[in-house]
């Protein structure tokens, strides 16, 4: 019942394994099929509702832990990781979930019109696969991660003792069996869904942004192809015409793209938002756990690893597309139609296609990038700073202890 995409043909489009785990274990941010029956639907909401029930749980007893060690740094600062990324995945998932058929939409928009296939274009597809490296390896860090917490149980049967996957203080006795099972089961689920919500949205914005830009790359490619073939075999009473056709025909396309760079600003950028938002102060906490004590905190050392490998594929496939969007305008003044009206004999057409190479370069005059509300650009250079404030709070932290 979980909705599976299909291209433009109506097959089912091929998935990385990131984005097919990410449907498969997480049914509260990914949507339902077309025609689910109205029962299906209710159950649905009513499992997202008790799974926020959950999350909010988790968030009590994880700020509890945290005020009541607030007097001791350390400890304070063990359980302030998985807090922060509860409260941040909490505001993010829910939200998704709330808006999961816009998120449907917009992957029915993109599998139909803006995936590049590996039949249609094989060395652009290899290209994407590349540059969606840091992501897969992102997606392994996180796995990684989640298996440590996944060990404490193992832990606790060698132990003799009864303690939760993450630190946290419950206002009863939760090593009673009969509230430790239904409590750790729960510990279970969350921790799925967080990981999943993590590394599958990654993978989603990422594969959504490196398709996209090699759409604008094709435009560059199909431009020159039709100048040259002009060059070498149109009439030149003809040829200013058929070229500005095929520009406006170009343009079209370019202008669809925008539409569907709007569309995922749309989607994304609220999360996005709140992603950076919360990055600095993960990457400090996390950081100074490795620091301090580093042998009995591997989980911080792997998380961290992931956390850093998640903002820098972030903003390196940011920046590929703003990169290449800034070339568009440029595209269109170099695209060999001077060329074309040296040619030309047909003086209106050249004033026309003067005009269209005119408007291009003019709706192309600002490069497209993701934002976080249009307070910051996802680029390397906005990770850089979020970086470097979690090195001055990480900093601080020392100097204090």
């Amino acid at each position: 019942m979980r909705y599976l995409p299909r291209l433009k043909d109506g097959r089912p489009a091929p998935m990385s394994w990131p984005l097919a785990l990410y449907r498969r274990l997480n049914h509260i941010a990914w949507p339902l099929e077309d025609g689910v029956s109205r029962r299906v639907v209710l159950l649905e909401r009513f499992v997202i509702f008790v799974g926020f029930l959950v999350f909010c749980l988790h968030n009590e007893v994880d700020m509890h832990y945290c005020l009541a060690n607030r007097k001791d740094i350390d400890k304070m600062l063990t359980g302030m990781p998985t807090y922060l990324v509860l409260f941040e995945l909490q505001i993010r998932c829910f939200q998704l979930a709330v808006k999961k058929n816009a998120f449907k939409r917009l992957l029915q928009k993109y599998y139909a019109d803006i995936y590049v296939t590996e039949e249609a274009e094989p060395v652009i597809f290899a290209r994407i696969q590349r540059q969606m490296l840091a992501t897969r390896l992102n997606s392994v860090a996180y796995l990684m991660a989640l298996l440590n917490f996944l060990l404490v149980p193992v832990q606790n049967i060698i132990h003799h003792r009864r303690e939760m996957l993450y630190k946290q203080v419950y206002l009863f006795d939760n090593t009673k069996l009969y509230f430790y099972i239904p409590l750790i089961c729960a510990n279970y689920w969350v921790g799925i869904i967080i990981t999943s919500m993590l590394f599958g949205e990654l993978n989603v914005l990422g594969e959504l942004m490196m398709h996209l830009n090699a759409r604008y790359k094709l435009l560059a490619r199909d431009l020159h192809r039709v100048a040259q073939h002009l060059l070498e075999s149109a009439h030149p009473a003809e040829i200013s015409a058929k070229y500005r056709r095929a520009v406006v025909h170009i343009l079209r396309r370019n202008v669809a793209l925008n539409q569907f760079g709007e569309q995922m600003e749309l989607e994304f950028s609220f999360r996005i938002f709140i992603l950076f938002a919360f990055s600095a102060a993960l990457l400090c906490a996390m950081g100074y756990k490795a620091y301090t004590n580093p042998s009995a905190n591997i989980v911080y050392i792997v998380w961290f690893a992931a956390k850093l490998c998640e903002l820098l594929a972030l903003g390196m496939l940011g920046s590929i597309v703003y990169t290449t969007t800034d070339q568009l305008s440029l595209m269109y003044y170099s695209c060999e139609w001077e060329q074309i009206i040296h040619k030309s004999s047909n003086a209106s057409e050249n004033v026309q296609l003067m005009k269209v190479i005119t408007l291009a370069i003019e709706i192309n005059c600002r490069a497209y990038c993701l934002t976080g509300l249009n307070y910051f650009r996802v680029t390397l250079v906005a990770v850089l700073k979020i970086i470097q404030g979690a090195f001055s709070y990480f900093t601080f932290l020392t100097s204090m202890r």
